[in-house]
C-alpha cells in the first residue's frame, strides 16, 4: 500500500509540479531536470548514434541535495527504487536498467539500501531502427528520503541523431558507475552459501584472496526486511560470515546476496539450507546416503564387480569369507578416505572441488578405463592378483584372488560409484565441502561406511556364504559374462576420454590396454608376461598426459536446446519463459537414465517438444567453471541437476538427483504460476 501511494504521489508531483526539461543537444548529454530535492538528467557514452548500432550505453545522472538520497532496487525497511517510464520515447525497442552496489543506512535502527550525493544508473537500450536518430523520453518517479521522505518525479530528454559514434564527456562517468555494478561471484573466485535455522540467517562468502571489511545486501522473497548482519573473517580474512539475527528463512528459499567490500562488488544466488544439523547429524546422513548410492544407476559399471565378489566365496568356509569381504569394505573405505583427502588439497591450493570432477580429468579417466580393463583380463583367467607375502597367513583360506584382490575390488567399486551424486550424498558432501579438513575426512569416511554396509552385513553373517552352489563351471561362465560387463565398462570411458582429448589419443590408449591383454593372452605362464602388460597399461594411463593433447572443441548444441547461461535462463524466466535447465556429463550414468526415464519420453518430453517449455543444457564432462559456481550456488557439489525457471520462479526451482514425471510437471506448473502448464 506504501509503495502504491508513493507512486501516486510521484506521478501526481509529475504532472503538478516543476520539471524543468532543457532541449538535449547533440553531445549526448541531456539538460538538467528539476525534480524534488534532485537534479536529474539523461547521458549517453556516444555523441550520435553509428551506422548499424543496435544499443547505446545511457546513464540516469542524479544529484541530490545534501542529506538527501534515493534507493537501490531492494530499497530495505522503506523506500521505493527509481521507475521510469519510457512511453513517450521513439526508436526504442527495450531498455534494462544496471544498479550500483549501494550503501547502507539507518535511521531509527531500521535499514534502507540507497545512495547519496551522486549517482549514475547504467542503462543499456537497444533500438528499433539500428543506425538511426533516437529521441529518448522518460519519465522518472522517485522518493527522495531524509529525516522525511518526498515523492519526486522529473522527466529527463536526450536527442541522439545519426552520425560518428564518437565517445561523450559523460562516457567516462558512466564507466566509472558501471564499474560499481555487482559482477557474478565465481568471476571474482567468490563461493556463497547460506544457513537458516533457529531464528537466524547465516551467509557465508568464499574468496581466494582475503576480504577486508565486507558488507552483503540480502535479498529474498521469503523476507522483505533483514537487519544489518554482524560480520566476522576467518581463515586470514578468506572465509566472510554474515550473521542475522531474530529473522525468519524458511530452509530452501533463494537468495540474491550482494557483497561490497572496498571497491569489490559482486552477486551471486544461494540456497539457504538447514543449519540446524550438527557435525553428528551430518554423518548419519552422509552414512545414509554411502548406502543409498549402492542403488543408484551410477553403480551398474560395478555389479560386475560385487557379483564376481559373492561367487568367489563360494564353497569357502566363514572365516576366509568374513575376511575377504572385510577386505572389501577396507578397500571401498580406504578409496572414499583419500578421494575426500584429495578434494581437501586441492580446495587447499584454490582449486574447484565437486563430487564426482575427477572424472573430468583425462590421466584419471585413463587410469579407470585401464583398472576396469585389467580387471576383466583377470575374469577372464589371464592373471592373478596376488597377496604380499605379510598376509599370506591372512589369506591362506581367501577366495584366490587374495586379500589385495578384495581390497583392489572395494576401491575400484567406489571410484566407480561415484560420478553422480545421489539423495542424501550431495547434502553431505556440500556441507563437509564448505568445512575444514577433518570435517571433510569425516563425512568422507561415512560416506564410505554407508557404501561397504553391504558387505559389512554379509561380514555379520559370513554363513550366508554357504547358500550360494559349490565352485564349478558356472563361476568360469559367471566370469566370463562378468568380463564382458567391465570391458565394456572400459570402454565407455575411453568414449568420455575421448571427448576430452580427441579421438586419437583415446584410441592409442585403448590399443595399449587391449596389447596388455594381448600379452597377458600370448605370454601366459610365463615371467615376462606381467611386466610387458604393466609397462604397455601405464602407457595407456600416462598418454593423456604425455601428448598434451588440447581439449577438444565443445559439444555442438543440439537444435532447439539452448547454451548453458545462468544469467540468460534468469533472463528469459523474468521474460516470461517456462525453462528447463539440465546439467549433465558423458560420464553420469544417472543423468542419462533422467533422460530416457522421464525428460525424453511421456508428457515432459511433450511439454519439451512443443516449446512450452524451453531446455537449456549445461555440459560438464570437462571442467567449466561457471557451471561449478551455478551448482555451489544452488548449495550442490555433483550432478545430476535439474532446476525449472519460470514467471514465477525466475532464480529456480532446484529438482531431486533421481526425476519422475509428476515432479518435473509440477515444477513446471510452479515455475509457470498456473495449474496450465502441468497439463
Amino acid at each position: 500500500m506504501r509503495t502504491r501511494t508513493c507512486l501516486a504521489a510521484a506521478a501526481l508531483v509529475a504532472g503538478l509540479s516543476v520539471c524543468a526539461v532543457g532541449t538535449a543537444d547533440a553531445s549526448g548529454i541531456g539538460d538538467w531536470a528539476r525534480g524534488e530535492k534532485a537534479d536529474l538528467r539523461l547521458v549517453a557514452a556516444t555523441q550520435a548514434i553509428g551506422p548499424g548500432q543496435e544499443g547505446v550505453r545511457l546513464g540516469l545522472h542524479v544529484r541530490l541535495d545534501p542529506g538527501w538520497k534515493i534507493y537501490w532496487r531492494s530499497p530495505g525497511t522503506a523506500g521505493l527504487p527509481p521507475a521510469l517510464d519510457w512511453a513517450e520515447s521513439a526508436n526504442l525497442r527495450e531498455t534494462t536498467l544496471r544498479w550500483p552496489a549501494p550503501k547502507r543506512f539507518e535511521l531509527f535502527g531500521l535499514q534502507s539500501y540507497g545512495y547519496a550525493d551522486e549517482v549514475v544508473l547504467p542503462i543499456e537500450a537497444r533500438l528499433v531502427d539500428p543506425g538511426a536518430a533516437t529521441a529518448l523520453r522518460a519519465d522518472v518517479a522517485y522518493l527522495v528520503c531524509r529525516d522525511i521522505c518526498i515523492p519526486g518525479a522529473a522527466r529527463v530528454v536526450l536527442d541522439l541523431g545519426a552520425g560518428l559514434p564518437a565517445p561523450s564527456a559523460a562516457a567516462h562517468l558512466i564507466d566509472r558507475y558501471a564499474g560499481r555494478v555487482p559482477v557474478p561471484a565465481d568471476t571474482a573466485g567468490v563461493s556463497l552459501t547460506a544457513e537458516t535455522g533457529n531464528r537466524t540467517l547465516v551467509v557465508m562468502a568464499r574468496a581466494e584472496r582475503p576480504f577486508a571489511a565486507p558488507d552483503v545486501f540480502v535479498e529474498t522473497a521469503a523476507l522483505s526486511d533483514l537487519p544489518a548482519p554482524r560480520v566476522s573473517l576467518t581463515d586470514g580474512g578468506r572465509e566472510a560470515r554474515f550473521v542475522f539475527h531474530d529473522v525468519s528463512v524458511p530452509a530452501g528459499a533463494a537468495l540474491t546476496a550482494t557483497l561490497v567490500d572496498a571497491s569489490l562488488a559482486l552477486e551471486g544466488v544461494a540456497v539457504a539450507e538447514q543449519a540446524a544439523r550438527t557435525i553428528g547429524t551430518v554423518l548419519l546422513i552422509a552414512l545414509l546416503g554411502g548406502l543409498i548410492l549402492n542403488l543408484m544407476p551410477c553403480v551398474l559399471p560395478v555389479l560386475a564387480l560385487k557379483v564376481t565378489g559373492l561367487a568367489g566365496l563360494a564353497g569357502a568356509r566363514p572365516a576366509a569369507a568374513r575376511l575377504s569381504l572385510l577386505a572389501t569394505a577396507a578397500g571401498v573405505l580406504l578409496s572414499m578416505l583419500a578421494l575426500g583427502a584429495a578434494l581437501a588439497g586441492v580446495r587447499a591450493t584454490g582449486g574447484a572441488i565437486g563430487w564426482g570432477v575427477q572424472f573430468q580429468q583425462p590421466v584419471f579417466l585413463a587410469l579407470m578405463a585401464t583398472l576396469t580393463g585389467l580387471f576383466a583380463f583377470n575374469l577372464w583367467g589371464l592373471f592373478t592378483i596376488g597377496t604380499p607375502r605379510w598376509a599370506d597367513g591372512l589369506a591362506a583360506a581367501a577366495p584366490r584372488r587374495g586379500l589385495a584382490g578384495d581390497v583392489a575390488t572395494g576401491g575400484l567399486a567406489t571410484l566407480l560409484a561415484t560420478p553422480c551424486s545421489a539423495p542424501f550424498v550431495g547434502t553431505a558432501a556440500a556441507w563437509a565441502l564448505t568445512r575444514g579438513t577433518g570435517e571433510i575426512l569425516a563425512v568422507f569416511a561415512a560416506l564410505g561406511t554407508g557404501l561397504a554396509l553391504p558387505w559389512l552385513a554379509l561380514a555379520a553373517a559370513p554363513r550366508l556364504a554357504a547358500l550360494l552352489p559349490r565352485p564349478g563351471a558356472w563361476m568360469i561362465r559367471l566370469r566370463a559374462v562378468m568380463g564382458v560387463l567391465l570391458a565394456g565398462t572400459s570402454i565407455w570411458l575411453l568414449t568420455v576420454l575421448a571427448k576430452q582429448v580427441g579421438d586419437g589419443v583415446a584410441m592409442a590408449a585403448g590399443a595399449a590396454m587391449a596389447s596388455a591383454g594381448l600379452a597377458l593372452w600370448l605370454a601366459r605362464g610365463r615371467r615376462i608376461a606381467v611386466p610387458v602388460a604393466a609397462a604397455l597399461a601405464f602407457g595407456a594411463v600416462t598418454l593423456p598426459a604425455i601428448t598434451g593433447a588440447p581439449p577438444i572443441a565443445a559439444s555442438t548444441v543440439m537444435p532447439g536446446v539452448l547454451a548453458f547461461s545462468a544469467e540468460e535462463a534468469e533472463r528469459r524466466a523474468r521474460s516470461g519463459e517456462t525453462l528447463l535447465v539440465d546439467i549433465t556429463a558423458d560420464w553420469c550414468v544417472t543423468c542419462q537414465v533422467n533422460k530416457a526415464m522421464v525428460l525424453d519420453r511421456g508428457a515432459v518430453a511433450e511439454r519439451l517438444r512443443s516449446g512450452a517449455v524451453g531446455v537449456m543444457r549445461g555440459d560438464w564432462t570437462r571442467p567449466d567453471p561457471a557451471i561449478a559456481a551455478y551448482l555451489a550456488r544452488h548449495g550442490r557439489v555433483g550432478i545430476p541437476f535439474n532446476a525449472v525457471y519460470g514467471p514465477a520462479a525466475p532464480q529456480g526451482i532446484p529438482l531431486p538427483e533421481l526425476l519422475t514425471e509428476g515432479m518435473v510437471l509440477d515444477a513446471f506448473s510452479r515455475a509457470h504460476g498456473s495449474a496450465q502448464a502441468a497439463r
